[in-house]
């Protein structure tokens, strides 16, 4: 796991091309004990170079749009709480797996409860390579966390229509 300090400073400046209103991160539906995913979350915007973090869920059958359960955004107040069509890249009962999208951004498969496909997007940001090994590797340890609590603290029950 990287252990350097997360500045949102720097990473929301090279997407504006200039110095970032103060103040500009909004986090939505992490009321309460839900607000553990912000922590991991957080971390996934940063290393993928995105500006947007969101755990979501789908029906597993059917053609129902995806629809976001935690977002945290860091570059818009109130938050985007659109999820794009590439998220359907994650399938039922797919392995954890990190699907890395080029300018779709970062897409990591949870699993699979209740009828519902969970997945974590980090998406917007600027053009960027694709991840290193050690991006992805963190990437995938944070969105285990972000599994465990969903799956182990059962909030993926708790998920509403």
């Amino acid at each position: 796991m990287a252990d350097e300090i997360i500045d949102l400073s720097s990473v929301i400046e090279r997407r504006a091309g200039g110095p970032a209103p103060a103040g500009t991160m909004a986090l939505w539906g992490a009321d309460g004990e839900r607000s553990r995913f912000a922590l991991p979350l957080w971390r996934v915007v940063h290393l993928a170079g995105a500006d947007r973090g969101v755990i979501f869920w789908r029906p597993t059958s059917g053609d129902s749009a995806a629809r976001p359960f935690i977002v945290l955004d860091v570059s818009h107040d109130p938050a985007r709480l659109e999820v794009p069509e590439a998220v359907s890249a994650c399938e039922a009962h797919a392995p954890p797996q990190l699907l890395d999208l080029g300018r779709d951004g970062v897409v990591v498969c949870l699993g699979t409860k209740d009828e519902r496909v969970w997945g974590l997007l980090a998406d917007g940001g600027v053009e960027r390579p694709p991840l290193p090994t050690e991006k992805r590797e963190d990437i995938l340890f944070l969105s285990g966390e972000c599994a465990g609590l969903l799956f182990v603290r059962d909030f993926a029950t708790e998920a509403g229509e």
